[in-house]
């Protein structure tokens, strides 16, 4: 059984390229839980404030995982008065998948909704969700299944259907349109069981703008350099969201886009945000920041951007 994040080197080495406030010390650790879903036992990093006046899930990519969430904005949210937690989904971090299972991406939508429905049975405070990279549209597929959140932000919103989209993101034109395809047919076969590194089908090279962050990061087994199954892949590069973009009235969208993104520029997102027109869309640029946001301003401005982002999607106090 998994202790957990205090038996692991590898966030440490991670963080330590981190800017020093944001590396977290003794004494400013969250704390760690675990949630039984369908029989994964699935790990989260927790900053408890009862007094916040609202939550924020927070969602890895394809790339990290849930401590690498909690570094950059759980630790820095949770100084600001709000309660975070950050969620290792299945395949990722420490959280330890049930026996015999392929996770999909349907499963990663589910849990995530789920969760939500957990935290809500905790107490009726206002959840927001944030997702990095992949976990930007994990928070929208959540939103849209679950519909009871305030407002969503991401670092990217990218519609894998969407030709342009896969193209630029995967590791190269050839490896999406030939490669995922195959992994259709080798899931429909019954192969989907088959892994393949992350890094090795995606953009994985251009997580990190700082050389020595983007190594530690592929060493880590349990966030850039993870292996993930071609069923995995084949749902993720499928997955039909609850409700389309054009239909999105569930809450407030909020976009933090790294200005230094080599993997994920603007132009991707905005071919999905440009189809929301029911609820408002906000776009911040973080200057300086690359697709892992590790450098300032741009962890400072995405801290903010937050912030105001929450402050001003809490529910309006009742007229006396």
């Amino acid at each position: 059984m998994s202790e957990g994040y205090a038996g692991q080197k590898a966030w440490r080495e991670i963080q330590s390229f981190l800017p020093a406030p944001y590396q977290l010390g003794p004494g400013q650790l969250p704390a760690e839980e675990w949630w039984a879903w369908r029989g994964h036992r699935i790990h989260l990093d927790r900053y408890c404030l009862p007094s916040a006046p609202a939550r924020v899930i927070l969602f890895h990519g394809v790339g990290t995982n849930g401590r690498q969430m909690s570094t950059i904005l759980g630790a820095p949210l949770h100084r600001s008065g709000f309660e975070t937690v950050a969620i290792d989904m299945p395949g990722y971090g420490v959280t330890e998948v049930a026996r015999g299972v392929t996770v999909t991406y349907d499963d990663w939508v589910r849990a995530a909704s789920d969760f939500i429905d957990s935290e809500r049975a905790r107490d009726p405070r206002p959840i927001f969700l944030y997702g990095l990279s992949a976990g930007g549209m994990l928070a929208y597929h959540a939103a849209a299944l679950n519909r009871k959140v305030q407002g969503i932000v991401g670092m990217t919103f990218l519609d894998q259907r969407v030709r342009q989209v896969g193209d630029e993101t995967a590791a190269n034109p050839f490896m999406n349109r030939v490669g995922v395809p195959l992994a259709h047919l080798s899931t429909a076969l019954g192969l989907g069981r088959l892994r393949l590194p992350m890094a090795l089908v995606s953009k994985m090279r251009t997580l990190a703008n700082d050389k020595g962050a983007l190594d530690a990061c592929l060493r880590d087994g349990t966030s850039a350099g993870n292996w993930v199954s071609l069923k995995f892949l084949s749902t993720y590069a499928r997955y039909r969201p609850a409700i389309e973009p054009e239909d999105f009235d569930v809450c407030p969208v909020l976009l933090t886009q790294p200005a230094e993104d080599h993997w994920t520029p603007l132009h991707l997102s905005d071919l999905f945000l440009r189809r929301i027109g029911k609820v408002p869309v906000t776009t911040v640029m973080l200057d300086k920041a690359g697709h892992y946001p590790i450098e300032l301003p741009g962890l400072r401005q995405m801290h903010d951007a937050i912030v105001a982002f929450i402050r001003r999607g809490l529910p309006k106090p009742a007229a006396a």
